[in-house]
């Protein structure tokens, strides 16, 4: 093993200790000092079953950030990334919420999460709800939304950076640029992925849910939410990353516990599993289609990687489909619409949509 690797790895639960130590003493001096200002709520998007929602936000102190526009210079971009990313957080904060009747509460943590746990005295219907938000003692109060799965086909686990919206992943430079410097509304996404999830998760009918997993921190969520409203991308629950020594965590790891809790949560829906090549995505598809057999109806593997990486990804595609799965490696959502309409997942004419989209950005 490389010396420098074997020297970082024997000191690094020392460093963990002591930035512990160094957090634990800022945050005993500041805390309580933030808890006396003006709080802001961060809610993210719940989810759940008729008879088990979890919804989770966080408690800040205020920031500028102003809505984004094409027009925005670059400088502006980064300068409201870099508010987003030193967010101050708020523990000690009793917050409240109510839905269907139902009221909660739950203290905030030392990175100013706050997790809502509701119970509802009768099942939920299936579809988007709405919480109530407020902190006691505060006229601070704020909504969220919340998506229950009560009848679906099947549901979605997409990826993001690289799958859903262009970030150069496997890159550092392109990737820096690219995050630090766009916006909501100036990221682009990949050409027909708004069509191609908008037939999977069919929006207005009988609505099969779709479930966004991602190592992005969580600081993020409001600019990738607006990016996907305003894409007119299915919006759904997100899974995101705590900012600061979460990140340096493993990304496999991470992403296979969020999978399990999905599946776990709703025991009888299949999935399809939609990611990219930039990271290990197939590797990590491919081992949830082995640890749960029928539960997985496609794998899309969106191809970002040169010739050697697909070459990984097709010895994996062949170790997917002795599991009875197949694992499509495509260059755009055209290809993956194809397999999705062959196997009945979209229809012809969802079908034709993604195609057209697809031609349409070309053109451009």
């Amino acid at each position: 093993m490389n010396p420098v690797k074997t020297a970082l790895k024997t000191i690094q639960p020392v460093l963990e200790r002591l930035i512990l130590v160094i957090d634990r003493a800022f945050s005993g001096y500041v805390q309580p000092r933030r808890a006396r200002g003006k709080l802001i709520l961060q809610p993210y998007v719940g989810w759940g079953t008729p008879q088990y929602v979890e919804l989770t936000g966080r408690v800040l102190l205020p920031r500028t950030v102003a809505p984004a526009r094409k027009a925005d210079r670059r400088l502006q971009n980064a300068q409201n990334i870099l508010r987003r990313l030193f967010s101050r957080e708020v523990a000690g904060v009793k917050v409240r919420g109510t839905m269907d009747g139902v009221t909660v509460d739950n203290v905030s943590d030392s990175d100013g999460y706050f997790t809502l746990i509701f119970s509802p005295t009768s099942p939920l219907g299936g579809g988007w709800h709405q919480v109530s938000l407020n902190i006691e003692g505060r006229e601070v109060s704020a909504t969220a939304r919340v998506q229950v799965v009560a009848q679906a086909r099947f549901g979605v686990i997409s990826d993001l950076d690289d799958t859903v919206i262009q970030s150069d992943v496997t890159s550092i430079t392109r990737m820096l640029s690219t995050v630090l410097t766009g916006n909501a509304r100036t990221r682009l996404p990949f050409p027909g992925v708004g069509a191609l999830y908008r037939a999977l998760t069919r929006d207005g009918e009988a609505r099969n849910p779709i479930f966004y997993v991602s190592s992005s921190p969580w600081n993020l969520f409001d600019l990738l939410w607006q990016f996907l409203d305003y894409r007119r991308i299915p919006l759904g629950p997100m899974f995101l990353r705590n900012w600061g020594m979460d990140l340096l965590g493993g990304h496999g790891g991470y992403k296979h516990g969020v999978i399990e809790r999905i599946f776990q949560r709703f025991p009888d829906l299949p999935f399809v599993l939609v990611g990219d090549s930039g990271e290990k995505d197939p590797e990590i598809y491919a081992e949830v289609v082995q640890r749960h057999p029928n539960r997985v109806l496609a794998v899309y593997i969106r191809d970002v990687t040169e010739a050697t990486r697909d070459e990984g990804v097709m010895k994996l595609r062949e170790e997917v489909r002795r599991a009875g799965v197949d694992l499509v490696l495509a260059a755009d959502s055209l290809n993956a619409a194809s397999h999705a309409m062959a196997m009945g997942l979209i229809t012809a004419d969802e079908y034709r949509s993604v195609l057209t989209s697809v031609a349409r950005t070309y053109e451009t």
